[in-house]
C-alpha cells in the first residue's frame, strides 16, 4: 500500500494488474473484478439498513470473501519470468455454507410458488440490487474465462451468493412484516403472505 491515496499511474486510462503488467481500465478483467469490487460496496451499503443480526454477520463474511476473490482476478497468470504473487485462498467451503444458509432462511419462509417484485423494506430491496449486482459481476467473470484463466469455483461461488441473496431479501423482508409482492403481467399486485 501507498502513502497517499492517489498515485497519478492510471491518469493515462490504464491499470496495474497483482503480480504485473498494465492494462486498460476497460479491459475484462477490470470490468470482472470492478464488477465483484461494487457488489461488495453494495452489501456494505445493505448491511447498514438490516434488521436482522443472523443476515448481517453473513454478509460480513461474504464481503471479506469477495475481497479475496477481487484479489484473484486482479491477478493473472504470471508471465514469463514473474512469479504468481501469493494469494489468500479462494473461499471454496463458503459455497457449502451459502446452501446451507439458504436452506436456514427457506425454513421460516412461505414457499414461493409465482416470481416476485424486487422491493420490500429497505435492506431487503437493497438485497435485491445486490443479487442482479451479483448476477453482473458472474455474466463479466464468465465472459472473462472465455478469453483468459479463471478459476471455475469463483464462478459457483457467485451462481450461489446471487440465490443467497435473493433469499436473504425475502428473510429480511420478513423480519420487517413486509410480505412479498408477486408479479402480475396484468399489472395488478398481489402480496404473498410472509413467513
Amino acid at each position: 500500500m501507498t502513502d497517499r491515496i492517489y498515485t497519478r499511474t492510471g491518469d493515462a486510462g490504464e491499470t496495474g494488474l497483482f503480480g504485473g503488467g498494465r492494462v486498460p481500465k476497460f479491459h475484462p478483467r477490470v470490468e470482472a473484478y470492478g464488477a465483484v469490487d461494487e457488489l461488495n460496496a453494495q452489501i456494505g451499503v445493505a448491511s447498514g439498513l438490516l434488521h436482522d443480526a443472523w443476515l448481517d454477520e453473513r454478509l460480513r463474511l461474504i464481503q471479506a470473501d469477495l475481497f479475496t476473490i477481487g484479489a484473484h482476478l486482479a491477478t493473472p497468470e504470471p508471465s514469463a519470468g514473474r512469479a504468481r504473487p501469493k494469494l489468500p485462498e479462494l473461499p471454496v467451503e463458503r459455497i457449502a455454507d451459502l446452501e446451507a444458509w439458504i436452506d436456514h432462511a427457506e425454513a421460516s419462509l412461505s414457499p414461493l410458488h409465482a416470481f416476485i417484485l424486487p422491493r420490500g423494506s429497505p435492506g431487503g430491496a437493497e438485497l435485491h440490487v445486490c443479487r442482479t449486482i451479483c448476477r453482473r459481476a458472474e455474466r463479466r467473470i464468465v465472459q472473462l474465462a472465455t478469453a483468459d484463466a479463471v478459476d471455475a469455483r469463483i464462478v459457483v461461488f457467485l451462481n450461489r451468493l446471487s440465490d443467497f441473496l435473493f433469499v436473504a431479501a425475502r428473510f429480511e423482508n420478513a423480519a420487517c412484516g413486509v410480505a412479498d409482492v408477486r408479479w402480475d403481467p396484468s399489472g395488478r399486485t398481489d402480496s404473498q403472505s410472509g413467513p
